[in-house]
C-alpha cells in the first residue's frame, strides 16, 4: 500500500483527476442542450472520483446517488455507468468479500432502481432522450444488463488485484519465515560443531588430569591449564557464532585450521596438515570447510580410536577438497547417523558440492569432501 502524501499517491490522485475531468466533460457534452444544469450533475457525479483512494465507500455512495440523479434527470447517458464503476474499484480492492459483495449489490440496486423509476413514473426522464439513443426511457433491459456487465467486470478486477497481492504477500512472508528458519538451522550447526568438538577435549583432558592429579602433578595441571585453554577458546566461538544474529558482517567464523589442528594433537591424536590454494578461497567456503573439518576431526575423537589421522585442504579448478582420514577402528556397536554426520552434508549441500564418508579399504575412516566456488575473475 502506498503511503499517504508519497511521490506515488500523487501521481496516482492525479491520474484520478485527468479521469474525473474527462467524464465531466463527456458527461456535460453529450447531455441534450449542454445547460448549466447539465455541467453541475456532472461534476457532483465525477469530482468525488478524484478522492475515491482516501474515502472509497464514501465516494462510492455520493456517485451512486449522482448517477441515480443523472438516469432520472435524464442528463449523463452511459457516463453514470463509467462513473460509477470506477468509484467501485479501490472499493472491491480495499473492502473485504462482505462489504465489496454489498457495495456491489449497491451500486445495481442503485442503477436498477432509478432506471425503474424511469420506466413507470410518467414524466420521467426530465430531459428528452435523444433519437437513436439507449437508455432506460427506451430500452432498459439491454442498459441495465451493460449497466451490470460493466460494473461486476470492475468489481472482478479489483477483487482479482486483491486477491494476487494477499498470495504475493503470503509468499513473502513464507520466504521470510523459511529463511528464519534456515537461518536456526545454520546457528543451530555451528554451535552443534563448537560444543561438541570442544566438549570432546575438555572431557578427555579432565580424564587425563583425574587420572594424573596425584602420581603426576605437572601432567595433571597441564591437562587442566588445556581445558581452561579450549574452554575459552570454546565460549569465544560461541560467541561469534551468536554474534551473526545481531550483525551479519560476522556470520562467516575464522577458520582457523591450525589451532584446531594443535586441539586435536593436544589429545593424543597424531595429525598431519597439508593445506594449498586456499587464498583464492571464498570465506563462506573456508567456514564451511573449517566446520566439516571440526566436526570430522571430533568424530576421530569420539569414536575412531585412531592414533594418528590426516588433514587435507586443496584447492584447485574452482574446487576445495577436504578431506580427513584416520587409522582407527570402527566402532563394534555402531548408531545412527548423528547431528555432526547431517550438518557435513548439509554444508556441502550448500554449496552444490559432494561428501563421502565411510570405512577405508586397508583400515581406517575417511571423510572427503568437495566443496565448489567461483574463482575470481584477473
Amino acid at each position: 500500500m502506498i503511503t499517504p502524501g508519497t511521490v506515488g499517491t500523487r501521481r496516482l490522485v492525479a491520474l484520478d483527476a485527468v479521469v474525473a475531468a474527462a467524464l465531466v466533460l463527456v458527461a456535460a457534452f453529450r447531455a441534450p442542450g449542454a445547460a448549466l444544469f447539465e455541467w453541475a450533475l456532472a461534476l457532483v457525479l465525477c469530482a468525488p472520483l478524484v478522492l475515491r483512494r482516501r474515502w472509497p465507500r464514501a465516494v462510492l455512495g455520493v456517485v451512486v446517488l449522482a448517477g441515480m440523479s443523472a438516469i432520472i434527470t435524464g442528463s449523463a447517458s452511459d457516463v453514470v455507468v463509467l462513473a460509477i464503476a470506477f468509484a467501485l474499484y479501490p472499493v472491491g480492492l480495499s473492502s473485504p468479500a462482505l462489504h465489496s459483495w454489498l457495495a456491489l449489490a449497491g451500486a445495481l440496486a442503485g442503477i436498477a432502481i432509478a432506471g425503474l423509476a424511469v420506466v413507470l413514473v410518467p414524466g420521467l426522464p426530465l430531459v428528452a432522450v435523444p433519437e437513436n439513443t439507449e437508455s432506460f426511457a427506451t430500452t432498459p433491459m439491454p442498459v441495465f444488463g451493460y449497466s451490470a456487465v460493466v460494473l461486476a467486470g470492475s468489481w472482478a478486477l479489483a477483487r482479482t488485484v486483491r486477491a494476487r497481492r494477499g498470495q504475493a504477500a503470503q509468499l513473502a512472508e513464507l520466504r521470510a519465515r523459511q529463511a528464519a528458519v534456515e537461518e536456526r538451522l545454520r546457528i543451530a550447526r555451528d554451535v552443534h560443531d563448537v560444543v561438541g568438538h570442544n566438549l570432546s577435549l575438555i572431557a578427555m583432558k579432565a580424564a587425563v588430569a583425574n587420572h594424573l592429579v596425584d602420581s603426576h602433578p605437572e601432567e595433571g595441571r597441564a591437562a587442566l591449564a588445556t581445558i581452561e585453554w579450549v574452554s575459552r577458546s570454546a565460549l569465544a566461538d560461541v560467541r561469534a557464532v551468536l554474534g551473526a544474529l545481531r550483525d551479519s558482517a560476522d556470520a562467516s567464523p575464522d577458520s582457523g585450521f591450525d589451532g584446531l589442528v594443535e586441539n586435536v594433537r593436544s589429545a593424543g591424536v597424531a595429525v598431519e596438515f597439508d593445506e594449498s590454494g586456499l587464498a583464492e578461497v571464498p570465506m563462506a567456503v573456508r567456514a564451511s570447510a573449517y566446520r566439516i573439518a571440526q566436526e570430522a576431526l571430533t568424530n576421530v575423537l569420539r569414536h575412531a580410536r585412531a592414533t594418528s589421522c590426516r588433514l587435507g585442504l586443496t584447492a584447485a579448478a574452482g574446487v576445495l577438497t577436504v578431506s580427513v582420514v584416520d587409522d582407527g577402528k570402527p566402532p563394534e556397536r555402531p548408531g545412527p547417523p548423528g547431528q555432526g554426520l547431517l550438518g557435513m552434508r548439509e554444508r556441502v549441500a550448500l554449496h552444490g558440492g559432494t561428501i563421502g564418508i565411510g570405512p577405508e579399504p586397508g583400515g581406517g575412516f575417511a571423510v572427503r569432501a568437495r566443496l565448489p566456488f567461483e574463482v575470481a575473475d584477473e
